[in-house]
């Protein structure tokens, strides 16, 4: 079924892109990338009148006066990866560029030239890893475009000749498997290929017109997993990631040819823009389920949704990033695009950035999710996320039905969050095979047993069951939702369903109501905390954290545990500071249950 409305969306882009037709007589000259010719100024007016914005300008200027002195690029590779040298490139490039085009110093322009003249001589950007490829791509057409009359000739040719031979050659005439994939994969290779063929494309047309061809044929494939509401089925991380490199796809067409092909249309795409928004908590952490990270960074590509959609309200969070003081590179997430910072800011009024009129979010899609946020002012506002969906995509966690709190300024109930994948390939983990009795799933922080949710007897859930939504609630008294984890637990059960709902005290109710099958199993609820935990009877807990307290009881007659949450595995990370608390039950053949656990605020 899933691949099914998959399909199905795909092929309704495929008819919106298709009726588009790109102009490539209507190519303009150089600078044809984010910022035009002239457009400097703009950039200098918003900085000279920002002094927020005027910080991040000058930490760009200073990125590059450090760069200066640094030796260039190596062909290095991390793994299999040669993804962190990309980067590097591709963050010299783009900031020594800018420090450039908006001062003039030369010696910004003949570094950026060195470092693009090194990646060039690399016996080529790692092919098997396409995403490397993607990047440096991206980084040779940006420096190439913007500092396009200032190099030489020769320098011209030679970063032309790498891009088509180390770019556009390992693509294999759209054979290539990120062609094909619905995940991030397809937006960063083909928005990197994009800009680079737009880059050079007067010297090597037909070259460039097969690429811009293909990804405007590949990349609905990649947009389906907005739809239809802007639920981005591989999180807050990958969002960060996959959605990036579709707005620069998006904007160097706009730039181009006055369109991008409709490919902003696809359902769910604008969207998202909000619902990168609702994933950021109140206390400076975000809902990470899926691989993400529990921090929450600030997003320059909001910047861009903002102007786009004219929705002030979309930089609410956006601009308590930029008055916060101790912020430094690392608070952004994808950060080597700092430069589009001050750009996208630059087309629209930040002034009037406004709090959102909406408290709650609900997606339906790949996995669906929900989001109510109390308010968004108030670090100590309640903040409740629940996701459901699958653990067979792009990126997924065994979390089908798990959930994160946050109260008082402090994050009760949590997702311990990924890990890095080079931590566990360097030690011979199969962390790419998603069957169901892959290595993978036994890796602790993307097992069902390390999150919030339902295991029987802390089994994986079944990689092919999806969990949906069955209700929503949405008022004064009620705000949460039911999920039917019925398939997630598997032809054990005959039945199973989690009804999470904040109550008009935000306090929170987690009720589960289970039909078992025809044989004994073990129900276990689990809820991992940052908190100090301890058990004081009658099937309660009470956590402890920063100085506020949380009663936690379970209305049954269960078996109650606090477990720590030390690595099983010599490939684990630590999970220090954290532990899980919970129940066990035991459940006869053909037991019906209902099992309430309420979360309150002392």
């Amino acid at each position: 079924m899933k691949r099914l409305v998959l399909i199905s969306i795909f092929l309704h882009l495929v008819v919106v892109v298709s009726a588009y037709t790109f102009d490539y007589d209507a190519v303009p000259s150089h600078p044809r990338l984010l910022m035009k010719s002239g457009e400097e100024a703009a950039v200098q007016r918003l900085v000279a009148k920002d002094k927020d914005m005027m910080r991040f300008h000058q930490d760009i200027i200073r990125y590059s006066d450090e760069v200066l002195d640094m030796p260039v690029s190596r062909r290095i590779k991390t793994g299999k990866r040669l993804l962190d040298v990309s980067r590097t490139v591709l963050a010299r490039v783009f900031h020594l560029s800018y420090s450039y085009r908006m001062t003039g110093n030369e010696a910004y322009l003949r570094r950026a030239e060195q470092e693009m003249l090194a990646a060039c001589e690399f016996s080529d950007w790692n092919p098997s890893h396409f995403l490397d490829v993607g990047e440096m791509c991206f980084a040779l057409a940006v420096g190439y475009d913007w500092l396009y009359d200032n190099l030489s000739p020769d320098t011209r040719a030679i970063i032309r000749k790498a891009i088509v031979e180390k770019g556009f050659a390992p693509a294999q005439n759209g054979k290539k498997g990120f062609y094909r994939s619905t995940t991030n994969w397809n937006q960063v290779c083909n928005g990197g290929l994009v800009c680079a063929a737009l880059a050079i494309f007067e010297d090597e047309r037909d070259e460039c017109i097969r690429i811009i061809e293909n990804a405007v044929k590949s990349v609905p494939r990649s947009l389906a997993g907005y739809a239809p509401d802007g639920g981005y089925a591989e999180g807050y991380q990958y969002w960060g990631y996959g959605t990036t490199y579709s707005v620069l796809l998006n904007d160097a067409l706009d730039y181009s040819f006055g369109h991008c092909a409709g490919l902003d249309k696809a359902p769910g795409f604008m969207e998202s823009a909000r619902f990168l928004q609702f994933l950021n908590g109140p206390g400076n952490e975000c809902f990470n389920y899926s691989d993400a990270a529990p921090t929450s960074y600030g997003n320059i590509m909001m910047f861009w949704f903002a102007a786009k959609l004219q929705d002030p309200s979309l930089l609410y969070i956006e601009k308590e990033y930029l008055r916060d003081p101790d912020l430094k590179f690392g608070k952004y997430m994808e950060e080597r695009f700092l430069p589009c910072l001050p750009i996208f800011a630059s087309r629209m009024n930040i002034r009037k950035a406004c709090k959102p009129k909406v408290n709650t979010w609900v997606s339906s899609g790949i996995n669906p999710v929900f989001i109510y946020r109390e308010d968004w002012a108030s670090e100590k506002s309640a903040y409740l996320g629940v996701k459901a969906g699958t653990a067979g995509y792009s990126h997924a966690h065994m979390d089908a039905g798990s959930f994160v709190y946050e109260n008082e300024g402090v994050r009760w109930a949590m997702d311990l969050g990924m890990q890095d994948y080079y931590s566990l390939e360097s030690k011979g983990v199969d962390l790419w095979n998603m069957k169901q009795d892959s290595q993978r799933w036994e890796v602790f922080r993307l097992s069902s047993d390390a999150h919030n949710t339902l295991t029987l007897g802390g089994a994986n859930h079944i990689i092919s069951g999806k969990a949906e939504f069955t209700q929503v609630y949405d008022t004064k008294t009620a705000r949460g939702v039911e999920v039917d984890l019925t398939s997630t637990l598997g032809p054990k059960v005959s039945k199973a369903s989690r009804r999470i709902v904040l109550d008009r005290s935000q306090n929170l109710s987690v009720t589960d109501y289970v039909e078992n099958g025809d044989g004994e199993v073990v129900l276990r609820w689990t809820m991992c905390t940052p908190a100090e935990a301890e058990i004081v009877g009658g099937g309660v807990f009470v956590l402890s954290k920063d100085g506020k307290k949380l009663k936690v009881t379970v209305g049954a007659d269960a078996e109650l545990f606090i477990k720590n949450n030390n690595p099983p595995h010599e490939y684990d990370l630590p999970n220090d500071g954290t532990c899980r608390i919970g129940y066990e039950m035991k459940l006869a053949p053909g037991a019906k249950v209902q099992i309430p656990v309420t979360l309150t605020i002392l």
